[in-house]
């Protein structure tokens, strides 16, 4: 497993990247507030409990909350807070806890009549699912916990504005009466409450797991009994704080792979993993991980990876996610996704001869360009920062729809790059980060005017401070999963692809330069 014949300085940071997507079998993320909260609630009796509450004691802001930036902290700080008082019941004062729930409680108070929160997986579900049961440690037969009497008098935290319990009376009702619930809600499983134990239609994945999601197993186990449930939990628990997520072995390979290829890094992927992308395609296409209904998004991404590579596989899986206007993420998805269209873009991009793929090309170039924002960036519903969802966009349609209309919103976008780049030559959201200014490099490099001066400038800036942010640069959780969330590795491939750090040569390579093992 390397890469082909490179400097030693230039190919090593991506030989080691591309050994690890093969020798992981699990995938690399960062912990979850949200999901170690919910672990710690309903599994007090796994291995690494008290490793979990003092990891969230310690990841509480000054100012009371959990999480991410503005609205991004209410998931996070209801999960905790609850935990904290489950917690408190169970074993009773202690003064750490209790003054952390205070002081979360304080925050929700203040901040959950605000905006309508952003739009993460199961927002609708998880948030009046805490709340009630917030409300049931305070108010319950047995009373606060011990230092939080004060609490019980106080109003009701209400539901911030747009939101509402009727999606969640729904899907309890739908449990109540033993019928299955859909599959994509198994990975919030953990919002039906009493219900989740042994829940019908509802059983662990290959890996274990249910729903790719620790809180959504445990809440299905109940208790610990033998089996391969509690396997997953000992294994994803083991080091105490837990990913929104595990396994992503699928996501994390294709996603970074596609950012190295893209980049025109000459890669030597190992047989294995070209063989297992391949088998994670059916006929419904590939799923982000066990436990998770196929979608049009991985399907995408692998699809485009092993066209990449030389071994295509055509488009066909993803037919049933195609509404004839765009592409759904997955049938019945509320709203849609603008990256996930951006992949499918890449994905028949790369199989242009097929049958019926140029008709369906335009319509899905035209459908991006028309949800560009006046600004000339793009937002989308599975990341924080529109500079992964304009990097997404620009750089599929540059490539695959490089004319008319096409060619003006990539002109547009590539101005908003050019217009945001901060004083330090870095781009992102809250702050200048490794990982938003790679993606602005590397849409800038793959989707702007060569020669043109502006262009080169903002470049050299950017990977000036790529360069000294990559290696000392942890960088914010930004993907939306329940909670924020960092795919590590994925995070990686990007900022490598960028700096030219992994071999970099051009941003479109010819298939000829990558190398199968």
């Amino acid at each position: 497993m390397s890469l082909t014949a490179q400097p030693a300085t230039r190919s090593g940071p991506a030989r080691e990247l591309v050994d690890a997507l093969a020798d992981d079998p699990t995938g690399q993320t960062s912990p979850s507030i949200y999901e170690t909260g919910r672990l710690a609630a309903l599994a007090p009796w796994l291995p690494g409990h008290d490793t979990r509450l003092a990891w969230l004691l310690d990841r509480q802001r000054p100012d009371g909350g959990w999480g991410g930036p503005g609205g991004y902290a209410l998931v996070p700080t209801l999960s905790a807070v609850e935990a904290l008082l489950t917690e408190l019941h169970r074993t009773g004062p202690a003064t750490a806890p209790a003054t952390a729930a205070h002081r979360g409680l304080a925050f929700l108070a203040a901040a959950l009549p605000g905006d309508t929160p952003p739009d993460l997986p199961a927002t609708d579900l998880i948030v009046p699912a805490l709340l009630t049961a917030v409300d049931r440690r305070l108010t319950g037969p047995a009373g606060p916990p011990p230092g939080l009497a004060g609490w019980a008098d106080r109003p009701r935290l209400p539901l911030p504005a747009g939101l509402d319990p009727v999606r969640l009376t729904r899907v309890r009702g739908l449990l109540a009466t033993g019928r299955p619930v859909p599959a994509k809600l198994a990975h919030a499983l953990e919002v039906t409450g009493e219900l989740a134990p042994g829940a019908a239609g509802v059983r662990p994945s290959a890996s274990g797991s249910v729903g790719a999601s620790p809180a959504a197993t445990a809440a299905w186990l109940g208790r610990p009994e033998p089996g391969p449930a509690l396997d997953y939990l000992r294994r994803v628990g083991r080091p105490g704080p837990v990913p929104c997520a595990s396994p992503i072995t699928v996501f994390e390979r294709a996603w970074a792979l596609a950012a190295l290829i893209r980049a025109g890094v000459p890669l030597r992927v190992p047989e294995p993993v070209l063989a297992e992308l391949g088998a994670a395609v059916g006929a419904s296409g590939a799923a982000t991980a066990p436990g998770l209904p196929a979608d049009a998004d991985t399907t995408s991404v692998v699809l485009y990876v092993l066209a990449r590579l030389g071994r295509p596989l055509g488009v066909a899986p993803l037919a049933g996610y195609d509404t004839g206007r765009h592409f759904c993420t997955w049938p019945g998805e509320d709203g849609a996704s603008l990256t996930t269209n951006a992949h499918v873009l890449d994905a028949l991009g790369e199989h242009a001869t097929r049958p019926g793929v140029t008709a369906a090309r335009r319509r899905v170039a035209d459908w991006l360009v028309e949800r560009q924002e006046p600004d000339g960036r793009w937002e989308d519903r599975w990341h924080a920062s529109a500079y992964y969802a304009t990097y997404a966009v620009l750089l599929a349609l540059a490539d695959h729809a490089p004319d008319g209309a096409a060619r003006t919103a990539v002109e547009r976008g590539v101005g908003w790059l050019l217009d945001t780049q901060r004083a330090d030559g870095s781009w992102g959201r809250w702050q200048g980060t490794a990982e938003e200014t790679a993606y602005a490099v590397l849409a800038l490099t793959g989707a702007g005017r060569a020669g043109d001066p502006r262009i080169a400038a903002a470049l050299a800036r950017g990977r000036s401070r790529l360069s000294e942010l990559d290696g000392c640069d942890g960088g914010p959780a930004l993907w939306h999963d329940k909670d924020l969330y960092r795919p590590t590795r994925i995070v990686r491939a990007a900022v490598l692809a960028a700096s030219g750090r992994a071999g970099w040569t051009s941003p479109h390579p010819a298939p000829t330069m990558i190398r199968i093992a």
